[in-house]
This record gives structure tokens, sequence and C-alpha cells, in this order.
């Protein structure tokens, strides 16, 4: 079982079936800001940039969905999709106050399908019930191609390597499936 920190104090363990690099990603449904089921992971024709945060009413977790609301446009090829257990309407109202227009949103509230699917449930700590902090990149075939769990809750990913491997799994001319 994997955990994170946090605080750097506290060992939050994660529940749910780990998954790995090269796995495939299992399709699970969130709910959009609009109430409409957002598809997560599966075989979508283009690559899913996958980040799963605790709650956008968080200065972190604030602050990584504008970072990803600003590089998602310059991406081809790929959508970003943030995933928390915050309800539609909370998700909707940050959204319409961030301007945040590049990227999708779905709630993971109803039964903690994503969350328990990739392995990110905080099981323990302050936190318990919501997401850890993490990166998926799922490539157009669905396999998942780049994994971060970010080892101390309060902290953001790594953008650089996230960016990166994003670019990677939206330049492959087969979809990924080859490669």
């Amino acid at each position: 079982m994997a955990t994170v920190k946090f605080k750097g104090e506290l060992e939050v363990s994660l529940n749910g079936t780990e998954l790995n690099v090269g796995d495939i990603a299992p399709v699970v449904n969130g709910v959009g800001a609009d109430l409409s089921d957002i598809q997560i992971g599966g075989q979508r024709g283009i690559a899913q940039i996958i980040v799963a945060v605790p709650s956008l009413d968080t200065g972190v977790c604030a602050t990584e969905a504008r970072r990803f609301n600003e590089e998602a446009s310059k991406i081809d090829n790929a959508e970003v999709i943030i995933v928390s257990m915050d309800l539609p309407f909370a998700m909707k109202r940050f959204c319409t106050t961030e301007g945040i227009e590049n990227l999708k949103v779905a709630s993971d509230f109803r039964a903690k399908a994503f969350a328990k699917s990739y392995g990110v449930l905080q099981a323990n700590g302050p936190l318990s019930g919501l997401t850890a902090r993490a990166i998926f990149i799922v490539n157009p075939s669905g396999k998942i191609t780049y994994k971060e769990i970010v080892p101390e809750i309060t902290q953001e990913p790594n953008y650089d390597a996230v960016l990166a491997a994003a670019k990677d799994a939206t330049s492959t001319s087969c979809c990924g499936s080859c490669h």
C-alpha cells in the first residue's frame, strides 16, 4: 500500500488499486460541474492528463488547477481533467471565479470510484476520504504513460516532468500503442 505525508509528519495510507506506468487506465465516471458524466481513463483517442487533488478550496489545489488550465491550451490532442471529492457545484463556482476554461472538472464524491480504481484514496489523517495529490497521463490507446503520487500532500507536482510526459503522450503518430 502506497503512502504519502501530510505536513511532513503524518504518514497517510492510500487505499485502492495501485496502478503503474504500462497499466491500462480503468474507465470510471466522475460528475461534471453541470452534473453530466465525465469519463476518466480508458481508450479515448486523445491523451488524458488526470490531475487528482484533495479539494479545489485549498491554496495549493487552486494554484495547481490554474497552472494546468494555462498549460492545457498549449497541449494538442489532450484533455486535462481535475478530479476531487468537491461537489460539482463548488467545482463550477471555482471554475467561474478563477476563469478556468481549458480543462474539465470531475467530482468523485458519489462512489469514490476514481480514487479507489487509481489507488489514491486517503485512508487516514485529517483528509481521510479525499484523493491524494497525483497525476496520471493516459495515452490515446488507454495506457498509463506517467504517474506521479506527490509524496507530500501540501506540495505541488513536478510540472516540468508532467508537461514533458504529456507532450510525449500526445506526439506519437499511432496513438501510442506501438511505443
